[in-house]
């Protein structure tokens, strides 16, 4: 195999792909460099189709190897072992787009696996997976029909930014990940901040600007290559055996059984009149004996799946020629909703949001700063303190399933609304708490993530955390026959599987906070998306009019089983001051107020307790350890000691000063019979020397002067007379003595 190399000036980077020289035997590879980020994406076909599979086994892996970043594993193992949750969504966002080039009835297993080799923070690989998996899937022998591109686009200080990093994506008002065709967007994953439609719109064809030059690129490479793809052709019925089932489906009788009220009880008729018919015709064939038994099994699945695709034919045609869906909804409406709150006595917060058939319980917990995430990945060091976890069990659906660790799908959908929530949660600074929110979905029946955004706003505000504003989720989906397409409005599970589109939009009033798209067609417009995307405004409007109408304010009080945590700041410099030599005065004020401190490297102390009060005394206190005091400040002091040349007065936890005799504002022959300690005095700060010691004067009242002045000008009399009379006597004494001496 020659070895080639192909280079493109790129948004600002030099794009490197390489093919020829590493993962030869795989069917097909290449090696994608972006700035210092290096990635090898392969795909490999099976040798043969499993048997009895009814659905197309394609897998995406996608891997960090931490070599890539310098960097060894954290923990006891010092190797990669399961993928992270951002390898998880990486994937997703690979698999996306390709999944549905391959051919209808394609059932031989396809593996593509991308592998992170170098990773260079300030252009981040992980998108750069879309196209390479689109070029080694087209220079392969497996079958693929189309060409695939994806970007990254964020909106940073009113620039569009391609490929932008992790860190400088954080302040983005737009965060897009699009992927596509020449001729659509077929796929969007992302965030923003609040932004209008038309914004989104404009960001949405920038991006795909960007994905047709890539496309172009893509193929001037491919040009290259004479590949012989293999030969599939989807097994079909014969013609005789399809007019049989035809003849035998009366469309009439499906629309009135697709019309059945309720999921279970629509499938359970759909089902039975499915058996009725493929019973009957395959008795039919057999008594016919034109058939082996082994051509019998195959003709019993091309039914099942013929039998589908009436259903599906039958389903959009109701739509686009009555306006009719399976629910009886007309496309713009949106299924009965309710909101309760407070359904958990012990929970910090909890909501259930209950959409026609889809259900989510959204519970929220609240926790302290050790509660956080811990974030150890290629790209990224360090902690989460608001993370939403989803839940899907198989009994929300009818059925029965494993339970254990999340599937890559529900890591996906509380990713999506984690985005859609986290920039409505306040600061840590005026909310010092982690927050964890977990949905459960009781049941479902189409858009249950977007059902756990709704959950996840209303259990916040209940469990009293300040959220900035509700976030509403809705579904949107598409029906594009060759004749008309019409768009709908929160899709259910049927509309979403039969459908061309599952569009689904999160926001608040003011606009989008989140944003995912899949698209089976490749026809999507421009007119379609901004249609869709009014719709889903018009509806996310009225969802939010029900949760405002709900709980309108967070509550003001937490749950009383949530623990109390309140932040105060320390200058770094004072930090060693509060902990005290091996930790003496941390611990001392713990004791004293009965809280736990955790105090951070930038000052910042949390203060957790169960009683209001005692957290507050606590950070009182702390504070007061730090507070500067100035000259000219008042104070009602408290006085700790009583000395013959005044007393000792302390102004706030730490900090002490003296009032000398002579600044009592008054004449005091003994201090001690005046001042006592534990009385409470107000005083003034008068000067403060180089040691920091603290000069005091006293401060009295009107009443006190008055009382003192009294108490003085009759000691003054007293003594005044006693003098005088005296003064007289040895006067006199003097002249009687002078005189007798005469």
């Amino acid at each position: 195999m020659m070895y080639r190399i192909w280079k493109k000036e790129f948004k600002g980077n030099e794009l490197v792909i390489e093919n020829g020289k590493v993962a030869k035997q795989a069917d097909g590879a290449f090696v994608i460099s972006y700035g210092d980020s290096k990635m090898l994406v392969t795909a490999v076909m099976d040798k043969r189709a499993k048997e009895g599979l009814d659905f197309f086994p394609l897998t995406v892996e996608y891997q960090e190897k931490f070599y890539a970043a310098g960097k060894i594993p954290g923990g006891f193992i010092k190797r990669e072992g399961r993928p992270s949750e951002n390898a998880i969504l990486s994937a997703r966002m690979i698999d996306r787009p390709i999944r549905p080039l391959f051919p209808q009835g394609f059932r031989v297993p396809v593996q593509i696996v991308a592998t992170v080799l170098s990773v260079d923070p300030d252009n981040p690989p992980d998108i750069l997976g879309i196209t390479g998996a689109s070029l080694a899937l087209n220079v392969s022998p497996i079958p693929f029909d189309g060409i695939v591109a994806g970007v990254r686009i964020a909106l940073i200080d009113g620039e569009y930014v391609f490929f932008p990093s992790d860190e400088k994506a954080k302040g983005a008002k737009i965060d897009l990940v699009v992927a596509g065709t020449k001729e659509a967007i077929t796929m969007v994953e992302g965030e923003a901040d609040e932004v209008e439609e038309e914004i989104m719109v404009e960001a949405l064809m920038k991006a795909h600007d960007a994905i047709k030059e890539l496309i172009e690129f893509e193929e001037e490479i491919l040009s290259e290559f004479t590949v012989e793809k293999v030969e599939f052709t989807p097994p079909t019925l014969n013609e005789d055996v399809k007019k049989k089932l035809e003849e035998k489906v009366n469309v009439n009788e499906l629309k009135k059984r697709l019309l059945t009220h309720g999921k279970l009880a629509r499938d359970k008729e759909i089902g039975a009149y499915k058996t009725d018919i493929i019973d009957s015709l395959m008795e039919e064939l057999k008594n016919e004996g034109t058939y082996e038994e082994d051509e019998l099994k195959e003709i019993n699945s091309l039914l099942n799946e013929e039998f589908e695709e009436m259903v599906k034919h039958t389903m959009r045609r109701m739509i686009v020629e009555e306006n009719t869906r399976v629910d009886g909804r007309n496309p713009d409406e949106i299924r009965p909703i309710t909101c309760e709150l407070d359904l958990l006595p012990r929970a910090h917060g909890s909501a259930l949001f209950t959409r026609g058939e889809t259900q989510s319980l959204g519970v929220v917990t609240l926790g302290a700063q050790m509660d956080v995430q811990i974030i150890d990945t290629l790209l990224q060091e360090g902690e989460k303190r608001f993370m939403l976890h989803y839940n899907f069990p198989p009994y929300s659906v009818g059925e029965t399933g494993r339970f254990g660790s999340p599937g890559r799908r529900e890591i996906g959908h509380g990713h999506l609304a984690e985005r859609a929530l986290k920039r409505m949660i306040p600061e840590e600074e005026k909310f010092p708490y982690t927050i964890r929110v977990v949905s459960e979905i009781l049941e479902s029946n189409g858009s249950s993530s977007m059902a756990t955004v709704c959950s996840g706003s209303l259990s916040l505000r209940a469990a009293g955390v300040p959220t900035k504003s509700h976030v509403a989720g809705i579904a949107m989906g598409l029906i594009f026959e060759p004749d008309k397409w019409v768009v709908l409005t929160d899709i259910l599970g049927m509309e979403d599987h039969l459908g061309d589109m599952d569009f689904k939009v999160t926001g608040t009033r003011k606009g989008i906070t989140a944003f995912q798209m899949d698209v089976k067609v490749g026809n999507v417009s421009e007119e379609i998306m901004k249609i869709a995307l009014e719709k889903a405004r018009i509806a996310r409007n009225k969802i939010l009019d029900l949760m405002y109408e709900t709980i309108p304010e967070p509550r003001e009080t937490l749950s009383p089983y949530a623990p109390i945590i309140k932040l105060t700041m320390v200058p770094v410099d004072k930090i060693g001051e509060l902990i005290g030599p091996g930790g003496r005065n941390v611990k001392a004020l713990s004791e004293k107020h009965d809280v736990e401190l955790q105090i951070q490297e930038d000052g910042r102390v949390l203060v957790i307790g169960t009683d209001v009060e005692k957290v507050d005394n606590a950070i009182q206190e702390i504070e007061d350890m730090n507070r500067e005091v100035k000259v000219g400040e008042e104070f009602l002091a408290k006085v700790t000691r009583v000395e013959p040349y005044g007393f000792f007065a302390e102004l706030f936890a730490g900090k002490t000063g003296l009032v000398h005799v002579s600044k009592m504002g008054r004449h005091v022959k003994n201090v001690k019979d005046v001042i006592h300690v534990g009385d409470k005095v107000n005083v003034e700060v008068t000067g403060i020397d180089p040691t920091g010691k603290i000069q005091l004067r006293q401060i009295l009242s009107e009443e006190e002067k008055a009382r003192y002045s009294h108490s003085d000008t009759h000691s003054h009399s007293s003594h005044s007379n006693h003098s005088s009379h005296s003064s007289h006597s040895q006067h006199r004494g003097r002249y009687s003595d002078n005189k007798d001496g005469k």
